[in-house]
């Protein structure tokens, strides 16, 4: 039972139980991500937080585009994610408030540079803010940050950011969903794997058999 149900939510999460209606998919996704983020189930309070309802089909979408089809590989950003953005609730830096960091991966700024300018759509608006530099602390930071935390964008920092800033091996090794290989992914996020993240990763696991 346990293997069927994270075979189904696997699936579902890249989409690829095209037999089934899209409702439903999404819903299995949802499940899944609130194992996780237990408190992802309600928002309040805050113009920023996603259920994990809302967030389903965004990482559904995210996990396809970005190839990452392997429950361990699912698993380890959806940890990550969920743990950085405190269950989806936040999509920039709260304390110390730091310009220009965020998305639900909440990554510094010169990766947000880098993951704008990776999106065709964004180019253009990239552009049109002129010079800026990894260290920015001004207006500007911010106003980067605002294009890559509309949810369409938001939700596929995490996948983007291991497909492309981490070495192959990495995202290669997370495909057999150890801790082994979430330590990698820590280092390569360059985080110290304390109890919290352990905690998500452990949830995880749980929630998709591994």
């Amino acid at each position: 039972m346990k293997y069927s149900f994270a075979i189904s939510a696997g699936l579902a999460l890249v989409g690829l139980t095209s037999a089934a209606p899209l409702a439903a998919r999404e819903e299995k996704a949802a499940d899944i991500i609130a194992k996780i983020a237990p408190t992802s189930t309600s928002c309040a309070n805050s113009d920023e937080c996603r259920t994990n309802v809302q967030v389903a089909p965004f990482f559904i979408d995210a996990f396809w585009n970005y190839g990452l089809k392997s429950y361990g590989q699912m698993a380890a950003v959806l940890a990550l994610t969920a743990y950085e953005s405190a269950d989806y609730k936040y999509k920039h830096n709260v304390y110390p408030g730091r310009p220009g960091q965020g998305t639900s991966n909440l990554q510094m700024l010169n990766f947000n540079i880098k993951y704008a300018n990776s999106i065709p759509e964004l180019k253009d608006a990239v552009t049109a803010l002129g010079p800026i530099s990894d260290t920015e602390t001004g207006d500007k930071a911010n106003q980067l940050l605002a294009l890559v935390t509309p949810d369409k964008y938001n939700f596929g920092s995490g996948p983007w950011f291991l497909t492309t800033q981490c070495d192959p091996k990495v995202k290669d090794d997370l495909v057999k969903g150890t801790d082994e290989a979430f330590k990698a992914y820590m280092d390569c996020v360059g985080v110290t794997l304390d109890e919290g993240r352990t905690a998500y990763w452990t949830r995880a696991k749980q929630a998709f058999g591994l």
